[in-house]
Order: C-alpha cells, then sequence, then structure tokens
C-alpha cells in the first residue's frame, strides 16, 4: 500500500499478519476519502521470490522511497487469509461516493476520465505463467501500473497492491451475487489453506526443470518428516540394542561352574 497522502500507518510494516488485523488498519484510512483516486491492483499467482531479482522496478522504487511524491507506504509480506481488493473497493464507493472503473490489463489498452473524482480503479492483471517467463511478464505488468499512475500524476493517488499464490483458485462472483457488509466480513474467522508450492519445480515445455530463485537452504527441504522420523525409530532400536549388549556382557559365571563334580555321589556311580 502505498499513497501521496500522510497517513498514520503501523510503525514498522510486519512480515506476517491476519486479514483481519491488516484490515483494521487499513479501512478506517481508506474511509477517511482523502484521496482523488484509488487503484487497487490485483496480481494473482506470484511468489515473494518473484520480486526479488528486481522484475518490478518501478514499484520497488515507490515503496523504497526513491520516488518524494510517495508520503506514506506499508507492506505485508505474508497474510494470513485474503484481504479481498473487491471489498476494500466497495467500500470507497460507499464511503466516498466514489465512481468505479475496471481495467483488465490483458487488453493491453485503458481509458480514465478526468470528470469523476473520487474514484476506485480496480485494475486486474492476469496470473502469471508457471516456468520460464515469470519474470518478463511481472516487469510489463510493472510497466502498465507506471504508465496508469503517469496519467495520474497530478492527482493524490493511493495504491493498493494485492497478490495471491499460484495455488489460489478465485472464482468470479456475478455482479448480482455479490453482496457487501463491511462490519461483518471482516469479523469473519480466518481461514488458512496451507500447500507446498510446487510451481516452480515443474517441468517447462522444453523440458528442462527450473528451480525458484534464492539460497541452498530456501530451495531444498533437508530434515523431511519421513527422515526425522527414520532417525527416531533407528536411535530406539539401538538403544534397546544397547541395553541388550550390556545385558549380555555384565553376566558373571565362575570357573568352579564348569569343574567334573567328584562327591560322594558321583563315586557311587563310578564301575567298581
Amino acid at each position: 500500500m502505498l499513497s501521496t497522502r500522510i497517513w498514520a500507518l503501523l510503525a514498522s510494516s510486519p512480515d506476517l499478519t491476519s486479514a483481519t488485523s491488516l484490515s483494521k488498519v487499513i479501512v478506517p484510512i481508506l474511509e477517511q476519502c482523502t484521496s482523488d483516486t484509488y487503484i487497487i491492483v490485483s496480481q494473482p499467482g506470484v511468489n515473494a521470490v518473484d520480486y526479488q531479482d528486481r522484475a518490478t522496478p518501478y514499484l520497488r522504487m515507490k515503496l523504497l522511497g526513491d520516488d518524494k511524491s510517495i508520503r506514506s507506504s506499508l507492506t505485508v509480506k505474508e497474510v494470513m487469509g485474503e484481504l479481498s481488493g473487491i471489498l476494500l473497493s466497495k467500500a470507497i464507493q460507499q464511503k466516498c461516493g466514489a465512481g468505479h472503473l475496471r481495467v483488465d490489463a490483458s487488453t493491453g489498452s485503458f481509458a480514465i476520465s478526468e470528470d469523476t473524482k473520487p474514484r476506485v480503479i480496480d485494475l486486474d492483471f492476469p496470473a502469471l505463467p508457471s516456468g520460464i517467463g515469470r519474470s518478463q511478464t511481472l516487469t510489463e505488468h510493472d510497466a502498465f501500473l507506471a504508465s496508469v499512475l503517469e496519467l495520474l500524476s497530478s492527482d493524490k493517488f493511493t495504491v493498493i497492491y494485492t497478490t495471491t499464490p499460484p495455488h489460489a483458485i478465485h472464482q468470479p462472483a456475478s455482479a448480482e451475487s455479490e453482496s457487501y457488509e463491511i462490519d461483518t466480513q471482516f469479523q469473519e474467522p480466518v481461514h488458512m489453506d496451507l500447500k507446498r508450492d510446487f510451481s516452480n519445480n515443474k517441468r517447462a515445455s522444453d523440458g528442462n526443470i527450473t528451480l525458484p530463485d534464492g539460497p541452498l537452504f530456501e530451495r531444498y527441504q533437508y530434515l523431511t518428516p519421513g527422515l526425522f522420523m527414520g532417525l527416531l525409530v533407528s536411535f530406539i532400536l539401538i538403544s534397546i540394542l544397547y541395553v541388550g549388549i550390556n545385558g549380555v556382557a555384565s553376566l558373571q559365571v565362575s570357573y568352579a561352574a564348569f569343574d567334573k563334580e567328584m562327591g560322594p555321589t558321583q563315586q557311587k556311580k563310578q564301575p567298581q
């Protein structure tokens, strides 16, 4: 989230928070209606690693403070649950009486009217491809966002950039079935869907294997649950074997136990 207005955001950007906690920070700020234009960006099918190779230079410049026109910014790396951009857009329209415009970035063109202010622009990007070309596609989307903000350079604008992981599948709801209640929606319990992301490890169309970028210990998982259970069982079996060997080794038998008996009873049995 970034804006040309000065807002009392969090003291530091958290790495992990819930959608409910985040909405309690963002929604009251949006309901102040201090911006001329609100851009709700939706970028599905991305990982945090996609943004580490500087694939989005324009967005990076805005968030790191290189652009002095940006007065407030907030970045959250991981959100538990989903902060719906549709609900945020509805909140601004209802509280601020803003007009609404939806831009489909897959068409490569857009038109923004200067008559309607305040306004909400829903900018929807297509999901990134799985395999080769992810970085290039993300760079093109970043350039498209830059062109939209260039047209709004004279406005006081706010950008909310939302992402979803590759395994998240969203079914678009029809306009007739959409219902919005800001007080009840953000109080619902948060549901986490923990799935391992294998999208970057799939084979590409040319037969090569593409691995995610990053340090070695982030690419592979060395202590898997199966290996951990195997080590635990091995430790128990070795402990039992040690106790058995130690018990056998501790047996003490005197040398007289193996001598031939020569008592009176044994002498009677000897032939005369």
